[in-house]
């Protein structure tokens, strides 16, 4: 009975000191909370600089530098920093007399464990007897692909003058959270002009070369009384429902598309002579007149370069190479050049600039010993060769609606219809293609392009002969065949877009819209003008597309970005907001309301860049038709997206003189456009 005892005894002690893993509590989503402030939230007479703020659990900061953001605007920025519970900022200016102060904190305050930002936390006082409270919300975009604008200054100013802008600090501001959602707080009644900027060298006001947004309308901030509802809960679990009153402040709704005027200061920005052949000539923006180039030294001193070369254009039309094709010029080691060019003066200005260039080719050097022993094996041989470098570009399986494009090493002569020919296959026989053209490309002189009626699913072949084709140095290519088989119809499919709802725009006329196909890294494909309330996509390859529309107001056929200047807005914008899945010998045929869907919820989740980093602090075990994140957004189970919940929906637009206002909630999101 003792060992009995003992032994149940040792049994009951090993139980107790059994090692466990401890059950952990559900994962921390909520962000820290607010508890109380030194001075408190909107005081006024504040005569102190340093704020304190205390919150229910230890915080960290996030890059408070360039989150946290002071209105009016600091010439030093204010110290941010934590310990524990507790926040401090330490205001290194001046405070103004009879100011109201914001301090706007972004998504910088963060718990210390789990990282979850406390969004849009913001702290005002005043140094007066009275506290500004008028607010302007919205919402920033990049007008070209509807991407949220992260941590953008947005700010106003009183002064109606269009060069405040360029000059002027922004009066006061604040920044873009990650969904782009922006609220400029601390307001006194008047009327606002409204940018946006990416202030690059933090001098509060847009330079040029920096993005910008601007509202083209004045916006006068006001405030109305409503009544909400709250449910109590009572302890025995009955509901009630008390209303309350409340304020309203507007207008929370602003839509801003930023965009790029792409200003580049104009100036050669290198010359060199980058082969025995060749000058290149780079400048710092694309050109709008051509330089004169004027030979000064040798045999053709007088002489424009022009007729003395052949001139390749890059596509961006900022860079320019001139073969030079006589050749006593190319042996010519020193070619010294008068330069005139457009160049953009102190004032902004583009004027004419006169440069002499000295353009040098060093030969490399020879091995005297190699080069008399080559001299003597050429005199014992055949004379070597040096054939044209030419080839065909793309693979052997040549798509039906496009040419075959060949590339040469160097500009080509004209070719002769008579050294060339096409055939295509026929049973076991090549016949002669009559309708097939090779033309010059219109931009290189180095490029040919072959076109012609191409049969589906045909075996073709391209043959030139000896010596057919050759540069402008007379060096000619070898015996020279391309084979190729044309893709079949059922290879490709066709997709239909009609846009159900452009009457409701009030176009002009004259406005044409086009509709680009995209890729999935939200790169066009296609491009195709709506004709008669549809744009048709043929010889589309299988697979996952996007479609983006946009309306060309100035009639050029390209998205046009917009001018500070002019008051001119960049070129509207629509995201076609699901995937479109193109099968091999399919017709896809969709239809488009543009103006049906939010415009932060148009562009499909898939390709969308810019998308709030904090997700993944989202509990998983969540139901996805519940499930908001920590800005409130829900997640739409369909697109497999996370959207804007409703706080941005119901799309529709308001005629109000010329002018186009976009409302899609929250009061409405408005853009407004003078077409």
């Amino acid at each position: 009975m003792r060992t009995l005892l003992i032994g149940a005894i040792a049994l009951m002690v090993a139980a107790c000191a059994s090692i466990g893993r401890p059950e952990g509590g559900p994962r921390d989503v909520t962000p820290p909370e607010y508890v109380r402030a030194s001075p408190e939230p909107g005081a006024i007479n504040v005569d102190r600089n340093r704020i304190d703020i205390w919150f229910n659990e230890n915080i960290n900061l996030d890059d408070p530098n360039n989150k946290v953001v002071v209105s009016p605007v600091q010439k030093e920025n204010a110290r941010v920093s934590a310990n524990g519970r507790h926040l401090t900022v330490e205001f290194r200016d001046t405070l103004r007399d009879s100011t109201t102060y914001t301090i706007d904190f972004a998504d910088a305050i963060r718990d210390l464990n789990e990282n979850n930002p406390l969004d849009g936390f913001a702290y005002d006082f005043s140094t007066g007897p009275y506290i500004d409270t008028l607010t302007i919300s919205g919402m920033v975009f990049k007008a070209r692909n509807l991407e949220p604008a992260q941590g953008m200054i947005v700010g106003v100013y009183a002064n109606p003058a269009d060069s405040a802008i360029k000059t002027l600090p922004l009066e006061r501001v604040a920044k873009t959270n990650q969904l782009g959602q922006f609220t400029i707080r601390g307001l006194r009644p008047g009327d606002y002009r409204v940018y946006a900027i990416d202030d690059r060298n933090r001098d509060w006001h847009w330079d040029r070369s920096e993005d910008v947004a601007f509202f083209p309308l004045t916006v006068s901030p006001s405030v109305t009384e409503i009544e909400v509802t709250d449910t109590l809960r009572a302890s025995d679990g009955t509901d009630s429902i008390v209303p309350r009153k409340a304020w309203h402040y507007l207008p929370d709704d602003l839509l801003l598309t930023w965009f790029n005027e792409n200003y580049k200061s104009q100036y050669l920005r290198d010359n060199k002579r980058t082969s025995q052949r060749q000058i290149e000539l780079k400048f710092g923006a694309p050109v709008d007149s051509m330089p004169r180039l004027r030979v000064l030294n040798g045999a053709f001193a007088g002489r424009d370069l022009s007729g003395l070369s052949k001139l390749e254009m890059r596509a961006e039309r900022d860079s320019m190479v001139y073969w030079l094709a006589d050749t006593m010029l190319v042996n010519q080691d020193s070619i010294l050049l008068e330069t005139r060019y457009r160049k953009t003066d102190t004032l902004d200005n583009l004027v004419w600039q006169t440069d002499t260039l000295k353009m040098f080719w060093k030969r490399p050097k020879v091995d005297e010993k190699k080069k008399k022993k080559k001299e003597e094996e050429a005199a014992d041989s055949l004379p070597q060769i040096t054939f044209l470098n030419f080839k065909a570009e793309g693979s052997s399986a040549q798509d039906l609606n496009k040419p075959v494009d060949f590339t040469a090493g160097e500009p080509l002569a004209p070719v002769s219809d008579k050294v060339w020919r096409l055939e295509m296959a026929e049973d076991t026989l090549w016949r002669r293609v009559a309708d097939a053209t090779l033309l010059p490309d219109s931009v290189s002189p180095r490029k040919l392009m072959l076109r012609s009626k191409w049969v589906e699913g045909t075996k073709y072949r391209f043959i030139v002969d000896s010596a057919g084709i050759s540069n402008i140095y007379g060096e000619f290519n070898k015996p020279f065949t391309h084979e190729f088989t044309t893709k079949k119809m059922e290879d490709y499919g066709v997709i239909y877009m009609n846009l159900t709802d452009l009457g409701e725009l009030g176009l002009p006329d004259s406005t044409a819209v086009y509709v680009e196909l995209l890729s999935k890294s939200d790169e066009p494909v296609a491009v195709s003008r709506v004709e008669k309330g549809t744009a048709t996509f043929r010889y589309i390859e299988p697979g996952t597309y996007y479609a983006r529309a946009y309306m060309d107001t100035n009639g050029d056929s390209l998205w046009t970005t917009g001018s500070v200047e002019q008051k001119r807005l960049p070129e509207d914008v629509f995201y076609y907001p699901k995937k479109l899945v193109l099968k091999k010998n399919w017709d896809l045929e969709q239809d488009w309301a543009l103006l049906e869907t939010a415009v932060d919820q148009q562009k499909p989740q898939e390709i969308k860049k810019n998308k709030p980093k904090d997700l993944k602090n989202l509990p998983p075990e969540q139901d996805e038709e519940n499930m908001e994140d920590e800005f409130g957004n829900g997640f739409d189970p369909e697109q497999g997206a996370w959207g804007n919940g409703s706080s941005y929906n119901n799309a529709g637009y308001n005629q109000r003189g010329n002018s186009r206002f976009q409302t899609t909630g929250r009061g409405g999101m408005r853009t407004a456009r003078q077409y």
